[in-house]
């Protein structure tokens, strides 16, 4: 095992205590990033589905659009000198605000009307007819452009934030947890091998302790049966002389 597939770790108790806090970190860690790719992928596919409707709807909706534009231009001329003499603002406005998934922040565009009609269109035949029908066409053509550029913008985020979180998972999944997990055993390996010269030190110690004990005992024996000898010599030669006296007297 090389120093690259594991953290640089003096191997220790504490040591070994930080790295499984930090593997059980690392392992929650990624089961919440899974969650959360798992979550925007979902909004992502739903994204990509109503963005496909939208953009069908959209062409019928142009095309009738366009079908009224012909009407009306039929029907009263050309309108666009009458357009821009008598708009002054905007009626159909935009405004924005976000929707959270799963800490993801997505602009969502919205359409709002400001104000109404103080003009009135009219030409000749249906002109007026015509003239509301265009309005509502493209009213609604509006609506569905701001719509699709909402889902096309959440669309284009979402994606991004899947590939980073993904890129994040897979890095957590293959590097980091394994990382750790190596280093995890190697710690256990090393205690265990100090455990082992630990308790081949102790036998040893014991052993010599034994061999000190034998030889200390073996002394003590051999001392004390000289001194028995010697005790037993010294009655002999008393009652040798006890003897000799007893005949000379």
């Amino acid at each position: 095992m090389s120093g690259r597939d594991r953290l640089n770790v003096f191997p220790s108790r504490m040591a070994l205590t930080n790295m499984k806090a930090r593997l059980k970190g690392a392992q929650k860690g990624h089961s919440l990033l899974k969650k959360k790719a798992d979550a925007l992928t979902l909004r992502f596919r739903a994204i990509l589905k109503k963005i496909i409707e939208t953009k069908t709807l959209m062409g019928e909706v142009m095309k009738n659009a366009f079908y009224s534009l012909a009407e009306a231009k039929f029907a009263t001329g050309d309108l666009s000198h009458m357009v821009l003499q008598n708009v002054t603002k905007a009626q159909i406005k935009v405004k924005s605000k976000k929707d959270n998934v799963a800490g993801v922040a997505l602009p969502v565009f919205e359409t709002f009307t400001d104000g109404s009609d103080t003009y009135e269109l009219y030409g000749l035949s249906r002109g007026g007819q015509q003239i509301d029908k265009l309005k509502k066409n493209y009213a609604k053509a509006v609506e569905l452009l701001v719509e699709l550029a909402s889902l096309q913008t959440s669309f284009v985020t979402l994606d991004e934030v899947i590939k980073i979180t993904n890129r994040r998972v897979n890095a957590i999944e293959h590097v980091i947890i394994p990382q750790i997990e190596r280093t995890i055993a190697f710690i256990t390996t090393e205690l265990d091998e100090r455990e082992r010269e630990e308790f081949y030190r102790l036998k040893k110690i014991q052993e010599k302790k034994k061999k000190i004990r034998a030889a200390s005992d073996k002394f003590q024996k051999e001392r004390r049966d000289a001194l028995e000898l010697e005790e037993e010599a010294a009655a002999n030669l008393l009652e040798e002389q006890r003897d000799e006296d007893l005949l000379f007297d």
